[in-house]
């Protein structure tokens, strides 16, 4: 069966590695991406060259901005499933740059959203984030908690998303899939993200700042552990949950074709053990640049996957060790170090 997908953000960290799993099985995919400025444009084209071997792999550099060109593509092509990876990514960024935040995230997704109502598809999944949780602090997260405090524009935008997708499952039937994903890490990563950031600094001998002195939590889940999590869950577009009741509204479910899953490593790690792993990694100590906490950031996150083992039998399971050597050895190679 010819199953036809449209992934955006394709040339991001998981975008590219859900592409190639789906042309690895077989998938008709189709990769959207505007290849911005945010971090190195050369290794989202390099994550694209990997994927040009495939003759199931067509990729189109766009904007979800551009209403007119995502509504008459969906028109096009009749997409069945839709898995919307882009976003302007990063907590931290989102208090220098707001309006890319709300261009990307809010106008982007209401064209996806629109495009869903006027070209009916079976399933559209989208990127939630774990920074929904915001001022939360009953751990582990779970996706029936309450999440109304965000902390930063990002996560904010996220949460509107959620919104939005809701609205939208129920006005027009959309089956949707919010997922928020925890810390996620592995080769082809984000140069923003801590494992990369550390990992160059290391190698290059610069000091690393280490946020709230090193004391902070993340539920660090692994790459491929993500992307089993969004294969498994593509074709099981949610049910309305006949026991959703108003009077003690379930976050996670709905009434509507609408649901929400976490997808972490159920595990977190200290950051200081996180650093001390890649300092082992690569034998060679860091320099340590300790600060307090950043605006914005959370102090632990810690993932409840229950929903996700119970509904597609998966929980990811990668240990913090065994993903961080794989990244190691990735950056290694990659930067020729």
């Amino acid at each position: 069966m010819n199953k036809k997908i449209l992934v955006t953000g394709s040339a991001g960290f998981i975008g590219f590695h859900l592409s190639k799993k789906l042309c690895d099985d077989g998938w008709s995919v189709t990769g959207l991406d505007n290849i911005n400025d945010y971090y190195d444009i050369k290794l989202k084209n390099d994550r694209l060259e990997q994927l040009k071997p495939y003759n199931n792999f067509s990729f189109l550099k766009a904007d979800l901005a551009d209403k007119d060109f995502i509504l008459s593509l969906f028109e096009k092509e009749k997409f069945d499933y839709i898995v919307n990876l882009a976003a302007q990514a990063g907590v931290r960024y989102s208090l220098k740059n707001p309006y890319s935040y709300i261009t990307s995230n809010i106008s982007g997704f209401i064209n996806i959203l629109e495009a869903c109502r006027h070209n009916p598809v079976k399933h559209l999944v989208y990127a939630s984030s774990s920074s929904v949780y915001g001022a939360n602090t009953k751990i582990p997260f779970s996706v029936h908690h309450n999440v109304d405090h965000p902390l930063s524009l990002y996560a904010a935008t996220k949460k509107a998303n959620e919104l939005m997708a809701h609205t939208y499952s129920n006005l027009y039937n959309i089956p949707t899939t919010g997922l928020r994903f925890f810390t996620v890490y592995g080769p082809w990563g984000r140069p923003d993200m801590a494992a990369f950031l550390f990992t160059k600094a290391i190698i290059e001998d610069k000091p690393i700042d280490v946020f709230n002195f090193g004391n902070m939590k993340r539920d660090f889940t692994y790459i491929d552990d993500i992307i089993e999590g969004i294969f498994r869950l593509i074709t099981k577009p949610p049910q309305p949950n006949k026991e959703w009741s108003g009077d003690n509204p379930d976050p996670s479910s709905s009434f509507a074709p609408y649901k929400i899953y976490n997808i972490g490593n159920n595990n977190p790690v200290e950051l200081n053990e996180f650093i001390s792993i890649i300092e082992k990694c690569l034998n060679k100590k860091a320099k340590k640049n300790l600060l307090p906490i950043q605006p914005g950031d959370v102090t632990s996150t810690y993932a409840d996957v229950d929903d996700l083992m119970n509904d597609v039998g998966f929980k990811p399971s990668t240990d913090i060790k065994t993903g961080l050597k794989k990244f190691v050895d990735w950056y290694k190679e990659y930067y020729k170090v």
